[in-house]
């Protein structure tokens, strides 16, 4: 009774969601309600609007999408074994936060925001051992760093033990003594995090196994975490394995823009006009945030570094990393977040590393109640652990010897038997996996059991899971329209040279070079300077390029050249200049606490772009062109009703 009082008021339920969903849309008599329109119009609208004129405007692009999704299904592209298995992949990830023991889960973020708070300073000794050894194998390793944990506990420094015969396999234990340096949550693999969180200061912790091998660590230091820093910087580039003429030029530079910066120059004009970072010089050197609750980790010594600036607005000297020279500001620092502003990040986190295997083992053991599982394994493992022997591993055993079904295990009342097994082993990759029979069987009917029943769970979310259901959906429609577009448009218009040819002669008033300049510009950083450039340029035996080198000997700073031809329009220190510049030697003016001179070769009027030349631009524009003659005919070809009615009431 109580179980048909149940199905009626999922019945009712189910009803009163349907009625408050209705139809907004149909393509080719296929339903799209409100729910999935309203879903996509939120995501990609920040501060949406519900009056006419912004609904008409988002259904027309949202008709364009879904004319593209229903072509891709009519072409067979959801059938494509490449975008199946595409769309397989993104359904077990979007799976993976419904597939574990949410009150488990619970435990673990609180641990993660634990030891978010606290970093560690560790060092370690490694041993690798292949994940298929054979046990003793195994064990000679864990015995190995038994050996060498005595060793440091009758009083042998850990980095000589580290660094010694017989000691660590880490490559890095050469330059660091198996010094880790700080690290709290998320920064290791989790078997490795947890191990060095569970030992305490000074000790030396057990041997314990990652996908590397065996670890011993020495936990060295704990601290509360420092927080989340934002910097920007000034950086002077120096390739790793630059000359020291070239090392000692950089620090060089360094040293005079630290200088400058302490004698009041502006600290973000220097690093648009000085800094090597392309990604952060048009920004005042600004860089994204690091430290504690970030993704973003900079290399140690800039860490370090920046770390020691006690102000908003301090600077740090210069700092010397793999990639040169760096001038540090900081902009902002932060405390570690509470744990509630913290959750849903560290929610995420778990649930894509390893340790969310923890909740899974749980969530599977509620789902073999919920689903009344039933074992058989006793009786239908029987005949695996006596017929299978070492071919398996070779991948030579013939699954064809078996002619039973036995039942293993049954879920949901249905049954799991020995060909669904057989199946499953034929399918494994096997890696020489070594062991006793019955431990092989063992290792892989714990998998197959656990994979199936995930599997079957997965197969109910979409029904259990509204919001599930309409992100699978979305990722759908992504995976096929992104293809059929690179089919129908993108690629299409890349390869069509004569059809480009084409539409660049017919738009041909479209692509024009404006006024531009074929010049020498130098930049410099004094009049004085400027004019004495300009009186070397003037001696015909002396290039530019000598004449630069000429003037920056005092200063790397003094003179910055450029030769090109340069759009007069789009040039700052050219469309700036207080006079028309003519061919020949202009005159020295001053742009933004600079001085330039100019040395036009050519003065080029504006003209037509040669096909090469604008082949980029001309190329997207013939993509769109290419887009509208299709959605034209996808148009014709599909029948699209809207319902207004529920269009223009949504937001009521």
């Amino acid at each position: 009774m109580k179980k048909l009082i149940s199905f009626a008021l999922t019945l009712m339920l189910g009803t009163a969601v349907y009625a408050q969903d209705p139809v907004i849309m149909t393509i080719d008599g296929k339903e799209i309600t409100k729910s999935e329109f309203l879903q996509i119009y939120l995501k990609n609208n920040d501060n949406p609007k519900y009056d006419k004129a912004s609904m008409d405007e988002y259904m027309e692009l949202f008709k364009r999408f879904k004319l593209k999704v229903a072509e891709a299904e009519d072409l067979g592209y959801d059938t494509i074994p490449k975008l199946m298995k595409e769309l397989k992949g993104y359904e077990k990830q979007l799976a993976r936060p419904y597939l574990i023991d949410s009150s488990k889960n619970e435990s673990l973020i609180k641990e993660a925001y634990d030891r978010t708070t606290t970093e560690l300073r560790a060092s370690h000794i490694l041993v690798r051992v292949d994940p298929k050894a054979s046990p003793e194998d195994t064990l000679a390793a864990y015995k190995r760093l038994l050996a060498l944990k005595k060793r440091i506990e009758n009083g042998e420094p850990f980095a000589s033990v580290a660094k010694g015969k017989g000691g660590s396999e880490d490559p890095s234990v050469k330059s660091n003594g198996g010094d880790l340096g700080y690290f709290n949550a998320f920064q290791m693999v989790y078997p490795f995090e947890d191990a060095a969180y569970k030992t305490p200061v000074g000790e030396v912790s057990d041997p314990f196994r990652t996908r590397f091998g065996y670890h011993i660590v020495q936990v060295t230091d704990k601290r509360k975490a420092q927080g989340t820093i934002e910097t920007a910087h000034l950086m002077v580039a120096v390739d790793q394995n630059a000359g020291d003429n070239v090392r000692a030029d950089a620090l060089k530079k360094i040293n005079e823009l630290y200088e400058m910066i302490q004698n009041g120059e502006n600290f973000e004009s220097l690093v648009a006009q000085y800094s090597d970072d392309p990604s952060s010089s048009r920004k005042g050197g600004v860089l994204p945030k690091f430290g504690t609750g970030s993704t973003t980790r900079m290399v140690p010594e800039f860490t370090e570094a920046a770390f020691q600036l006690k102000n908003d607005g301090d600077f740090s000297k210069p700092v010397r990393t793999d990639y040169g020279y760096h001038i540090i500001k900081r902009i902002s620092w932060e405390p570690v977040p509470s744990y509630e502003e913290m959750y849903k990040e560290l929610e995420a986190k778990v649930s894509k590393d390893v340790r969310s295997e923890k909740s899974q083992a749980s969530f599977i053991a509620k789902l073999k109640d919920e689903y009344n599982y039933k074992d058989k394994s006793k009786c239908g493992l029987k005949w695996f652990n006596k017929n299978l022997d070492s071919t398996f591993a070779e991948d030579k055993f013939d699954f064809d010897q078996l002619t039973s079904d036995k039942t293993i295990f049954k879920l949901d009342g249905q049954k799991y038997g020995q060909q669904d097994f057989a199946d499953y082993l034929e399918n494994s990759y096997r890696g020489n996996r070594k062991g006793p029979i019955n431990e092989v069987v063992d290792f892989f009917h714990e998998n197959w059991e656990k994979e199936t029943i995930l599997a079957y769970e997965q197969e109910q979310l979409p029904s259990k899971y509204p919001a599930y259901k309409a992100l699978i959906t979305e990722y759908h429609d992504g995976i096929l329209l992104y293809e059929v577009m690179s089919d129908k448009v993108w690629n299409k218009a890349m390869k069509d040279t004569v059809g480009l040819k084409a539409y660049h002669a017919e738009h041909a008033d479209e692509y024009m070079w404006g006024k531009r300049l074929d010049a020498d510009i130098f930049e410099c950083a004094t009049e004085e300077i400027a004019n004495k450039t300009k009186e070397l340029l003037a001696v015909d035996t002396l290039t530019s390029t000598t004449v630069t080198r000429m003037m920056n000997e005092s200063s790397a700073l003094n003179v910055k050249h450029k030769r090109s031809k340069f759009d007069l329009e789009k040039t700052e220190s050219l469309s700036n200049a207080p006079f028309e510049l003519k061919k020949g030697m202009n005159k020295v003016y001053s742009y933004n606490g600079k001085y330039y001179f100019v040395r036009v070769h050519e003065v080029l009027e504006p003209s037509q772009k040669e096909f090469k030349e604008a082949k980029g631009a001309i190329t997207s524009d013939y993509q769109n062109y290419l887009e509208e003659q299709w959605l034209k005919e996808l148009k014709a070809k599909h029948e699209i009703t809207v319902n207004e009615e529920v269009l223009y009431n949504l937001g009521k």
